[in-house]
């Protein structure tokens, strides 16, 4: 591929290559979020039931959970230690979470590393200022963020310095309920590689300039304008998008999200710890903090059991059992049971990218079919014995009607290797009608330790039965099989970032029967209603470039099957795709790297 413009591209400029083809750093885990609907009566959970040994609720959050007011003494210090730390530790054990109290911050740059988490402890984004940035470049990585993975920033306004705040990352870095007073860089200093992103109920007053970025969701904001694209710019409810123009540019827009509910979000009333739980929108449009208090219910620190590493999996289910939710405190959590979620309401909350370690093949945590359980802002890493699933949401069979108020899985990523061995049949399974999966990022590994093509085996990463379940910002990348497959009814995605595996050794180890290598995301045969919006798959078959890809997306011929906005692209000609979506669109071109495309389909 050509190397990337010295100057800011402009939006005829072609693509840049991915992360993994310079094949250097490793990769770390990923972290994952589930939330539940505000509407969910999660109080009803509030008072923990008789036991015999009861757990606590509440007390400190630790000593990974750095709590700033305006008055502390060398915060930029404190900062700038725990980056040097972070910056490059992309399969370290650190984990953290800075928070701000309200108030206004000047002259800080906080920069952001590896499995570290920023966030305001106001209600609104403007209750806590930073007259500075909170910077996220790639100078660790000689100026490619293909692999700024795992961090994330949440509830501040920024004032930055020069006018435009750097926020270069790629997956699993959501940049959430945001107020920047200027503009948005989302590209590193010098314009190199970068394949991200998700930002949600956001305000930035200025423009937004992805300059190099790959791809980009965006949900439920307000932008001052929107500078450029390069393959794949989806939007859904934000006010200020471009205009709908895919593929030229690749402008997918959405007026608005069909359905959302944001991430519960840690916040102080007075000396108190809350947990806020925004309520589900319907049709969303803009940000939902604009005016005065948001709309939702609020917990007590109280109601939480507040988790420590290394704490058992017996122990957090005892938590469950009395009616205490979970709070995840940073860190690594090795579990030998599932984690049991069976009560309507439940909220499990991970700061600081927490991390779900499953031993001995078991599967890291399972709901119940409930109402509004909220699962947000964790990473759930694969142990070295196959887990036949790591995360599931509902069992087998699972049926409710939990439209009133759905189980939310907001900010949780899987990882399958990289950090050492790590194995599992399937990533995520849904199972419970109207799940909201928004933003998650499944990555089987493919830099690190323990990765290979039957090292980290791991053949589906989405699997969802459930019907009427929606996906707003789903990235599933290199897993051996099939990356996604969709057999409910009535499913919805709106963005899609997909890579097939890369280390495929030859042609035959990705034969599915008569077809060349297995879909990216496949709708099931008997599947009568599904849509999806601004879906891309790329390959980038290093090992055996000859390998030919079919399609990056099959499903069924039927008027209630549609897909809007479809890209496949091969990385430099190392793999090719023959079609787009069954057997329509046009193959990719040799080793230019330039999507091919399918408005439409059928």
């Amino acid at each position: 591929m050509s190397p990337v413009p010295a100057g800011p591209p402009t939006p005829e400029r072609s693509a840049v290559r991915r992360r993994t083809v310079l094949g250097a750093a490793a990769a770390a885990p990923v972290l994952a979020g589930l939330a539940t609907p505000a509407s969910a009566a999660a109080p009803s959970r509030g008072a923990a039931r008789p036991s015999p040994r009861a757990l606590p609720g509440g007390g400190d959050l630790g000593p990974n959970v750095i709590v700033f007011d305006p008055s502390t003494p060398g915060i930029q210090a404190r900062l700038d230690e725990i980056f040097r730390q972070q910056e490059s530790a992309q399969f370290g054990t650190g984990r953290y979470a800075l928070l701000f109290k309200p108030g206004t911050y000047h002259g800080l740059n906080a920069q952001i590393g590896f499995y570290t988490s920023i966030a305001g402890l106001g209600l609104s984004p403007d209750d806590t200022t930073i007259n500075g940035d909170v910077t996220v470049d790639a100078g660790w990585f000689n100026g490619n963020a293909t692999q700024n993975f795992w961090r994330s920033a949440e509830n501040l306004a920024l004032v930055p310095v020069n006018g435009t705040n750097r926020w270069a990352v790629s997956q699993a870095a959501p940049f959430r309920r945001m107020h920047v007073r200027g503009g948005l860089n989302l590209a590193p200093d010098g314009y190199g590689w970068a394949s991200g992103g998700y930002i949600a109920d956001s305000r930035i007053d200025g423009q937004v300039g992805p300059y190099s970025q790959q791809q980009w969701y965006t949900r439920d904001s307000v932008v001052g304008s929107w500078l450029n694209a390069v393959w794949n710019m989806v939007f859904s409810g934000v006010e200020g998008a471009p205009a709908q123009s895919f593929p030229d540019p690749p402008y997918t827009t959405l007026a608005t999200t069909p359905v959302s509910r944001e991430k519960p979000f840690l916040y102080l009333n007075g000396s108190e710890y809350r947990v806020f739980l925004p309520e589900k929108r319907t049709d969303a449009r803009g940000v939902t903090w604009g005016n005065g208090t948001p709309r939702g219910t609020s917990l007590s620190l109280d109601q939480f059991y507040v988790a420590k590493p290394g704490v058992s999996a017996a122990t957090l289910n005892q938590a469950l059992a009395q009616g205490l939710h979970l709070l995840l405190t940073p860190g690594i959590y090795h579990v030998d049971q599932p984690i049991q979620v069976n009560d309507a309401g439940t909220v499990v909350l991970g700061l600081g990218y927490a991390t779900i370690i499953p031993d001995n093949g078991v599967t890291a945590l399972r709901v119940a079919d409930v109402d509004g359980v909220r699962l947000a802002g964790f990473l759930v890493d694969a142990g070295p014995v196959n887990s036949p699933t790591l995360v599931e949401i509902g069992p087998s069979g699972s049926s409710r009607d939990h439209s009133a108020n759905p189980i939310t899985v907001q900010d949780v990523f899987v990882r399958i290797g990289g950090a050492g061995p790590g194995k599992a049949t399937t990533s995520m399974v849904v199972n419970s009608r109207h799940t909201i999966i928004d933003h998650t990022w499944l990555w089987r590994a493919d830099h690190g330790e323990g990765v290979g093509w039957e090292t980290n085996r791991a053949d589906y990463g989405l699997v969802v039965n459930g019907d009427d379940v929606l996906a707003t910002g789903l990235f599933v990348e290199h897993f051996n099989k099939y990356d996604v497959q969709w057999f409910g009814q009535r499913g919805r995605t709106v963005f899609f970032q997909n890579e097939k595996a890369y280390d495929a050794p030859n042609q035959a180890a990705v034969q599915n029967g008569s077809i060349r290598g297995y879909a990216a995301y496949r709708v099931g045969d008997d599947v009568t209603t599904h849509e999806g919006w601004g879906m891309g798959s790329y390959c980038y078959y290093n090992v055996d470039p000859t390998i030919v890809q079919h399609h990056g997306f099959a499903a069924p011929v039927r008027p209630g099957v549609r897909f809007h906005g479809l890209l496949v692209v091969s990385l430099g000609g190392n793999g090719q795709y023959a079609r787009v979506i069954n057997d329509t669109g046009a193959p990719t071109s040799g080793t230019s790297t330039v999507p091919s495309t399918v408005v439409s389909f059928p």
